[in-house]
C-alpha cells in the first residue's frame, strides 16, 4: 500500500491536507520527465530563460497573499514574515533575470596560437532536498539559479509543507515554465536515495541539519555526483566593549525571534564582554519577556508556534538538559499548557561548554547569552563551534569590526551592527559543519555547470 503525507496546522493542530506518496515507478518516470524537459530548456538562450524567470517573479507577486496564507497554515510562520518571504523570492527572480545572461556568457581568453572560450553549459537534472522553515525561499534559492543555468530541477520538500511545494510548481507553470522542468517528488527517504542513484540526476543540493548533510553527501559521493550543502549553525553575535548596547539589544532580539526562531542564520549565541554583560542581559531579558505569543495570522503577535510538536519537544529537551548542566532560564524555559506547537521566548544565561545551549543548534526562540572577559575572548568563544554559517559583530569602530570579520571570524556571513537573512546579490553559505558551496550573488548559477574549455586555433597563423 502506498504511503501518505498529512499536513497539520501547528497553531491549531487541525489537519490541512492528505497527499499520496509516489510509487518507485512514478518517481522514476517523474525524473525522466524532468530530464526530457531539460533537453529542450538547455537549448534556449539565457535571455529567453531570464524572461521566464522574471515572469515567475511577477506571478509570485500576483499570488503573494494566497501563498503567504498557505505557508502560515502549514508551518506557523507569522503572516508578515510569510509575505516578506515572497517579496524576497521576487527579488531573487529579478536579480537572476537581470544578471544571469551576463554571468553565464562565454568568456574569451588569449591562448597560444588562438582563442580560448570558456562556456558554461548546464549539467542536467539537479535534485534539491529542502526543509520547512522557508517553504518558498528555500526552494527558490536553488531552483531559480539552476533554471537560469539551463538545468532541470527536482524538489523533495519537507512533508509538512507539501502544499507549498505544489503551489510553487503550479505557479511556475502559470508563468510559462515548461511542464515537468520543475518537478515536485512526493517520496520518502528510501525513495530519495533511489533518486540520487538515478543516472539522469547530475547534482544534489540539501538544506538541513549536519546529520542529514552527512547522509546525503555520502550518498552523492558514492555516485560521484557534486553536492551543495547548507546545514545548521549556532550563529554567534558578538557585543564588543565599544558596542552601542541599545542597538545590540534591539537587533539581537530580532536576530533570535525572526521566523519564530527557526532560521539557520538566526542569532543563537550572544557573546557579550564583561563590560557590557549586565546591561545587555537586563535590556535583552525585558524585551524578550515582552514578546507576545499567539495566533500567527494576527498582525499584533510577535511569536507564533514552532512548525511541529516534535520540534518543540526537542527544543524543550535541549533547554532542560542545558539547565540541568548549569544554565539558568531568566525568561521562559517551560512549555506552555495550550494547544499548538508553542514555545515561549527564552533567555538562558550561565551558558557553558558541554551544554546543548553552547554546543548545539537550538532551532527555536531560545537565546544563549555567554559572558566573555574581553573582545579577544569574545572572538575566541564565537569561533569555538563546529558550525560556521552566519554571525554578527557590534562595535562603534566599523573599521576594526570589518577587520575582525575579514581576518578572524571563522564563518560564512557576518553582519556588522545589524542582522540580515539573505540578499540576492551577496553569496550565501557556510564553513565547517555548516556545509559547503554558495548560493545567491551569482555563485549559485555556477555551482552546477560544466565549465567547458573550447580551444579555437587561429587558422591564419598556421
Amino acid at each position: 500500500m502506498t504511503g501518505q503525507i498529512t499536513t497539520i496546522n501547528p497553531a491549531t493542530e487541525q489537519t490541512l491536507e492528505t497527499y499520496t506518496l509516489m510509487t518507485n515507478d512514478e518517481a522514476r518516470d517523474a525524473v525522466r520527465g524532468c530530464h526530457d524537459a531539460f533537453l529542450d530548456w538547455r537549448l534556449k538562450s539565457t535571455k529567453d530563460r531570464a524572461e521566464i524567470i522574471r515572469a515567475i517573479g511577477k506571478e509570485l507577486s500576483n499570488s503573494k497573499e494566497d501563498f503567504a496564507q498557505l505557508m502560515t497554515r502549514e508551518v506557523g510562520k507569522l503572516i508578515g514574515d510569510s509575505r516578506d518571504e515572497i517579496d524576497l523570492c521576487v527579488q531573487i527572480c529579478n536579480f537572476t533575470a537581470d544578471h544571469g545572461p551576463d554571468a553565464l556568457a562565454d568568456e574569451e581568453r588569449d591562448i597560444p596560437g588562438g582563442t580560448g572560450v570558456v562556456h558554461y553549459a548546464p549539467l542536467g537534472v539537479i535534485y534539491g532536498i529542502q526543509p520547512w522553515n522557508f517553504p518558498c525561499y528555500q526552494v527558490v534559492r536553488y531552483a531559480i539559479s539552476n533554471l537560469m543555468t539551463g538545468n532541470g530541477v527536482l524538489l523533495k520538500h519537507a512533508e509538512n509543507c507539501t502544499g507549498s511545494g505544489l503551489f510553487l510548481r503550479d505557479l511556475m507553470e502559470r508563468a510559462g515554465l515548461p511542464k515537468n522542468l520543475f518537478t515536485v517528488l512526493l517520496i520518502d527517504h528510501d525513495q530519495s536515495d533511489l533518486v540520487i542513484e538515478n543516472d539522469l540526476v547530475r547534482g544534489v543540493t540539501l538544506t538541513g541539519s549536519d546529520t542529514a548533510g552527512r547522509t546525503v553527501a555520502q550518498k552523492a559521493a558514492e555516485q560521484l555526483k557534486k553536492s551543495v550543502l547548507e546545514l545548521g549553525s549556532n550563529d554567534a553575535y558578538i557585543v564588543l566593549d565599544d558596542a552601542d548596547i541599545d542597538l545590540a539589544v534591539d537587533t539581537c532580539v530580532t536576530a533570535r525571534i525572526y521566523n519564530n526562531g527557526q532560521t539557520c542564520v538566526n542569532g543563537k549565541r550572544f557573546i557579550v564582554t564583561a563590560k557590557n554583560y549586565d546591561a545587555f542581559v537586563e535590556g535583552y531579558t525585558q524585551k524578550m519577556k515582552a514578546i507576545k505569543m499567539g495566533d500567527p495570522t494576527d498582525a499584533d503577535i510577535g511569536l507564533g508556534p514552532m512548525a511541529r510538536n516534535d520540534l518543540r519537544d526537542k527544543l524543550a529537551e535541549q533547554v532542560a538538559e542545558s539547565i540541568k548542566k548549569g544554565a539558568r532560564a531568566v525568561v521562559g524555559g517551560e512549555t506552555p499548557d495550550r494547544k499548538g506547537a508553542y514555545y515561549p521566548a527564552t533567555v538562558l544565561v550561565d551558558v557553558k561548554p558541554g551544554q546543548p545551549a553552547y554546543d548545539d543548534e537550538l532551532f527555536g526562540p531560545v537565546a544563549s547569552v555567554i559572558r566573555a572577559e574581553n573582545d579577544e575572548d569574545a572572538m575566541r568563544i564565537a569561533n569555538d563551534s563546529r558550525y560556521g554559517l552566519g554571525g554578527g559583530i557590534f562595535s562603534r569602530d566599523e573599521a576594526r569590526a570589518r577587520k575582525l570579520a575579514s581576518e578572524q571570524f571563522d564563518t560564512g556571513m557576518i553582519t556588522l551592527n545589524g542582522y540580515n537573512i539573505a540578499l540576492p546579490n551577496m553569496p550565501f553559505g557556510g564553513v565547517k559543519n555548516s556545509g559547503y558551496g554558495r548560493e545567491h550573488g551569482g555563485f549559485g548559477m555556477k555551482e552546477f555547470v560544466n565549465a567547458k574549455s573550447i580551444y579555437m586555433t587561429d587558422q591564419e597563423a598556421k
